[in-house]
């Protein structure tokens, strides 16, 4: 009765980048202009994408998706850590903590999915160019979008609920910025080793099925761009696939330093660093990577912007 009373009345401190009191309003500037940067990235493809037929295809219908969810992701933990960072009390709730990881796992684990589902859509672009339109129909790409996103709120729901089962009765200081899984397991008073191997094997499943994808379907492109004969057509046609494999090696690489290795090992300071990169600089670089690496996005916003900036006849 103690350990459950003790769970639910917790209220979490976020520690984050307490040890850094004179870097805070630095720190501030530089997450608000990321956050900003993000939003206004993202907003902006999302409009660019609504409001140009050209890009009514399934490739912008999946690029559209990814920035809502970018918008999503860094909106669940950006505002609350800008107000930490000038904030002398750092808490948050046992159930505004709860919540917080549900929408940043259920964001994190749809945004793998969605990754190898865009892989997958360049190689029925590139491999069948023919057949393209025939086989990503509207209703397939809203299905795979919607598994993404299904599977995504499946596992977060078992995650957190495994979580917040837990008693943190010993302490309720969080050594991060936010409410993730790894700082809250090693908050937690309890044993926690079924819950590292539910989080390693959940992950698992999810990325290594998502990487899984990716590379047979960059095999098979490299395969079909390597034996396209102009030279001018191959750059051309690597280069839709650039701007998603740079986000995919961003991406991955973070969540693989985060849950890809031994519970034990310390990286005091490096976590919070790493996690920034995942949830503040990837949304923010996400739109200027694919809109500055992609010819149609900057045409269609050249076009945008011309058509906003023509004179009003009277």
């Amino acid at each position: 009765m103690a350990t459950s009373n003790c769970s639910s009345a917790a209220v979490f401190l976020l520690l984050g980048f307490s040890e850094l009191p004179g870097l805070q309003l630095l720190l501030f500037l530089l997450f608000f202009s990321l956050y900003a940067l993000a939003l206004l990235g993202n907003v902006g493809m999302i409009l660019v994408i609504c409001t140009s037929p050209r890009l009514r295809t399934p490739m912008y219908f999946f690029l559209l998706n990814l920035s809502l969810l970018d918008i999503c992701y860094s909106s669940d933990i950006s505002p609350q850590m800008l107000v930490h960072l000038l904030a002398e009390e750092k808490s948050i709730s046992f159930s505004g903590c709860a919540a917080q990881m549900y929408i940043f796992v259920l964001l994190g684990t749809s945004e793998a999915l969605l990754l190898a589902v865009m892989a997958y859509d360049r190689f029925v672009a590139i491999c069948s160019p023919l057949r393209y339109m025939l086989t990503m129909t509207s209703g397939l790409c809203a299905r795979l979008v919607s598994a993404a996103f299904g599977v995504g709120a499946v596992q977060s729901l078992v995650q957190t609920s495994l979580t917040f089962q837990l008693p943190f009765c010993h302490s309720n200081k969080i050594n991060h910025f936010f409410c993730d899984v790894p700082p809250l397991l090693k908050a937690s008073s309890a044993d926690v080793h079924l819950n590292e191997l539910v989080l390693f094997l959940l992950a698992s499943l999810t990325t290594v099925t998502s990487i899984l994808i990716i590379l047979v379907s960059y095999i098979y492109i490299i395969s079909a761009i390597l034996k396209m004969r102009p030279t001018t057509g191959r750059q051309r046609t690597f280069s839709t696939c650039s701007s998603h494999l740079t986000v995919v090696c961003l991406f991955y690489g973070t969540i693989f330093f985060m849950y890809f290795r031994p519970p034990s090992t310390s990286f005091r300071g490096k976590d919070q660093v790493v996690s920034v990169v995942y949830t503040a600089v990837i949304p923010a670089l996400n739109p200027l990577i694919y809109s500055l690496r992609n010819k149609k996005v900057m045409e269609a916003l050249r076009t945008a912007l011309a058509w906003k900036t023509l004179p009003v006849k009277r």
